[in-house]
């Protein structure tokens, strides 16, 4: 992990949150790119979010992939955390090839801004 901000509190995760999860596998020469990006993205995470309960960035051994795990504490923290990080997002999408998922039960306004948008929504079945 390079480093990462975990604001869970103890217990199960509460009705509401949502949790993301990204893979990415790097184009050629870009993985410092997306570390120096990442970098930028987690100074506003923990400076600006006030919602965004996990935020965590895992490499594997050669460095050729990473998976991105975020937690948010509901749909508008989300939303909040988009707009912040907006500016960063393209220059991040452009350091390699990402495929993602949202698990949990967004708003409709949260639904309406994915829809379309790449990213796969997996909804609560049964949960402890």
């Amino acid at each position: 992990m390079t480093g990462g901000t975990d604001r869970r509190g103890p217990g199960p995760a509460a009705a509401g949150e949502l949790q993301g999860i990204a893979r990415f596998t790097f184009h050629e020469g870009k993985v410092e790119e997306f570390k120096r990006l990442s970098a930028r993205c987690m100074e506003i995470v923990r400076t600006k979010d006030t919602g965004t309960l996990q935020y965590e960035i895992y490499f594997n051994d050669d460095q050729s992939e990473c998976v991105v795990l975020e937690r948010y504490r509901d749909s508008e923290a989300l939303i909040e955390h988009t707009a912040h990080v907006a500016d960063l997002m393209q220059a991040i999408l452009a350091t390699g090839s990402v495929s993602g998922e949202l698990l949990g039960a967004p708003s409709a306004e949260l639904r309406a801004r994915l829809a379309g948008g790449g990213v796969r929504l997996f909804t609560p079945f049964q949960s402890m």
